[in-house]
């Protein structure tokens, strides 16, 4: 069993950067391939990023592509998505996720979620 806390939420400006951290429970954390996702109002859950075990391979939704980085630091237990160059359609709720081994871009691939930290970027 996994306990998932983001935090690093908050309101920016566009154009501003935030970076979004998981803490992790456990002494398994290397085990799980990790994901970040994002769900705005009225619309389904959304992938952002994923990262594999040793950090080795990362995936992102196209939207993101070259202002989100994500990483991982698993003698911290910890995740992290650094977002540059925000803009309003960045505002949403993001969570953290956990899956075994494999990486995935599918919410329903992924058995422990955090309880999501509030992005919203004002325009």
């Amino acid at each position: 069993q996994v306990q998932l806390v983001e935090s690093g939420g908050g309101l920016v400006q566009a154009g501003g950067s935030l970076t979004l951290s998981c803490q992790a429970s456990g002494r398994t954390f290397s085990t799980y391939a990790m994901g970040w996702f994002r769900q705005a109002p009225g619309k389904e859950r959304e992938f952002v990023s994923t990262i594999s075990r040793y950090g080795s391979t990362t995936s992102y939704t196209d939207s993101v592509k070259g202002r989100f980085t994500i990483s991982r630091d698993n003698a911290k237990n910890t995740l992290y998505l650094q977002m540059n160059s925000l803009n309003p359609e960045d505002t949403a709720v993001y969570y953290c996720a956990a899956r075994p081994f494999a990486i995935g871009d599918r919410p329903e691939e992924y058995n422990h979620w955090g309880q999501g930290t509030q992005v919203t970027v004002s325009s």
